[in-house]
């Protein structure tokens, strides 16, 4: 099946293709304006982008929306995660301000949060949520991923290795869109079998 992924940042790009093997990942045409990001959830930006991808090329489209909550100050920066220290912050700046925020001493608990929307022409759309749980390492470390994936330690990691030193192979079998991704997947699986094959459909 062929999906718009509805966003300008190259990595997500490069993500979501790997994650969504079988099928073909199509970027953004140049010309589709990305809705800003308003909503106070993920998964209300994530729908909007994905259905406005949907409405401007006529395909069936996907967007994600995530970010990264720390308990330590009642889930912040959540929503606002992308732009945490300035509507035009790179990503180092966003990771620094977290770090200076997050108590070194107090609760250093932190959770990554996907919401992965689908939408299609019709207008119809499906939301995929999911998380990965961590804590906030108290420098970075590592030198793949993006975002705040080096002081992101998962706790599906035994060996306290931080998402950027993780190989992508094991960052999308943990990873918040790697999760999110496979419910999609299953989705999509669902809705494409045979009828009689469906699970929970009764054969008689």
């Amino acid at each position: 099946m062929e999906l718009v992924l509805s966003t300008r940042n190259p990595h997500k790009l490069r993500e979501f293709t790997t994650l969504l093997h079988g099928h073909r990942i199509v970027p953004l045409p140049e010309d589709v304006v990305l809705p800003p990001e308003t909503a106070t959830t993920f998964a209300g930006n994530a729908v909007e982008k994905a259905a406005v991808a949907a409405r401007a090329t006529g395909r069936s489209a996907i967007a994600d929306d995530s970010g990264i909550e720390a308990r330590a100050l009642d889930g912040r920066p959540g929503v606002r995660s992308a732009r945490y220290a300035g509507e035009h912050a790179s990503d180092a700046e966003n990771l620094a301000k977290l770090l200076a925020e997050v108590p070194a001493a107090g609760d250093r608990h932190v959770a990554y949060v996907c919401a992965l929307a689908y939408a299609d022409p019709s207008g119809a759309t499906e939301v995929f949520d999911a998380r990965c749980e961590g804590t906030l390492a108290h420098t970075p470390r590592g030198d793949g991923g993006f975002g705040y994936d080096p002081a992101f330690v998962p706790a599906d990691e035994p060996g306290e290795r931080t998402m950027a030193e993780l190989s992508q192979a094991e960052k999308d079998a943990i990873s918040h869109r790697g999760r999110a991704a496979r419910l999609l997947l299953e989705w999509l699986d669902r809705r494409t079998a045979p009828v009689g094959s469906r699970a929970g459909v009764n054969e008689g």
